[in-house]
């Protein structure tokens, strides 16, 4: 059950990045960006001392690392 949280938490995550960056993906890639994102988002806030807990806090921290992901993948292909 908690697999099945993880994938609607990073897809619910990588919708949100994808709104908030102005770039569109399939149900699929939201998902991967919105995991992707949770990796980053919990690195990244995890050296300055943040972290998410529970459903929402993962999906904020997700979403967090989800648009510094986007931002990195854009300055790479430019």
């Amino acid at each position: 059950m908690s697999f099945i949280i993880g994938i609607i938490a990073g897809a619910i995550a990588g919708w949100l990045a994808g709104k908030f960056m102005h770039t569109r993906f399939s149900f699929i890639g939201n998902i991967a960006v919105g995991m992707i994102g949770g990796f980053v988002g919990n690195l990244v806030l995890g050296l300055i001392g943040i972290q998410g807990s529970g459903f929402i806090g993962g999906i904020i921290v997700s979403v967090i690392g989800a648009c510094i992901f986007i931002s990195i993948v854009r300055a790479i292909q430019k």
